[in-house]
């Protein structure tokens, strides 16, 4: 198949399915994922679309947002590996907030196994992953059903958040720059992060390098309020994400790689023309009460009973 025969089979996809991973567009065109990343940039250059994720969309990044189903098939693998790293910040007996998103419903996954946790969330997908988690306490909050990504979003949602404090909030997005932090193309889910954000004494944003470098339409968190970034290692072309990566660690930022081992004697081998990225440990599980029964889903609005406090949602 020539290039031209190609681009437009690649173009005819992202136009009927909205979003396409670079995995099922290779399969689709029998070439490889390099042969389609190049296609894809060059359709990117001429205005047709964007490349998003580890796949294409439509453009117009800005102003739509791909459904659910579309984003759960986009970078997969890199979406399990920040899960995983992420899930090592959190100890037992912690209290924290995780927000709506694909990569937190993975995390949730695994947060299942951590004894004591109670989760704040406005995503029902993170609440279903940790229904039938023994010993954690899920904490629903308020608010109107978003349908095209499973979240509560609105004015019951942020209210259920007031007052509260946790250790961590765990956010995702659909862009992240040093310039302006965090963003989302949906200003009621950037509404609803940004008290996600106040409710917690660190912020720790989860995205893969499709999203590095990008910049969408609302901003949810600023880059001076994100404690730590994990992600998983930019392709060596990526030179937007890597460029993006070395200004958030610039500006403060701790950096997680997903995958990454640390250097052992130096800083190791890279990619001619990259700048090593900082090697943060992980820092050890925090050791607290473990509570005893099954998993609890209740509303935050239950907190404001007679009997509940704002303590209750702080490590024990």
């Amino acid at each position: 198949m020539f290039a031209a025969e190609r681009r437009q089979l690649i173009l005819e996809m992202v136009r009927a399915n909205g979003a396409v991973s670079l995995r099922e567009l290779a399969r689709v065109v029998q070439t490889s994922e390099v042969t389609v990343r190049r296609d894809v940039r060059a359709l990117e250059a001429e205005g047709l679309l964007d490349r998003r994720h580890g796949g294409a969309v439509l453009p117009g990044g800005f102003t739509r947002e791909s459904p659910l189903p579309q984003k759960s098939h986009l970078a997969t693998a890199e979406k399990t590996a920040i899960a995983d790293a992420a899930a090592s910040l959190v100890g037992e007996g912690e209290a924290i907030v995780v927000g709506a998103g694909t990569t937190t419903q993975e995390l949730a996954r695994r947060l299942a196994r951590v004894p004591g946790l109670t989760v704040v969330t406005n995503s029902l997908l993170v609440a279903q992953a940790l229904a039938h988690a023994n010993r954690v306490e899920v904490v629903m909050t308020g608010g109107t059903l978003r349908g095209s990504n499973y979240a509560l979003v609105g004015s019951g949602a942020e209210q259920s958040l007031q007052g509260l404090r946790v250790s961590r909030a765990f956010l995702s997005g659909s862009g992240l720059t040093a310039e302006r932090g965090l963003s989302t193309s949906n200003m009621l889910s950037a509404s609803v992060d940004r008290a996600l954000v106040q409710a917690a004494a660190e912020v720790v944003v989860l995205a893969d390098h499709g999203k590095l470098g990008t910049d969408t339409m609302f901003q949810t968190v600023p880059t001076e309020l994100i404690t730590r970034l994990v992600t998983d290692e930019p392709p060596a072309q990526e030179e937007r994400a890597g460029t993006a990566l070395q200004a958030l660690a610039d500006q403060g930022v701790q950096i997680t790689v997903a995958g990454e081992r640390p250097p052992s004697g130096g800083e190791g081998e890279r990619p001619a023309g990259r700048k090593p990225r900082p090697q943060v440990p992980l820092p050890s599980p925090r050791r607290g009460q473990v509570g005893g029964g099954g998993p609890q889903l209740r509303s935050a609005a239950a907190l404001e009973q007679p009997g509940a406090r704002v303590a209750d949602l702080r490590r024990r």
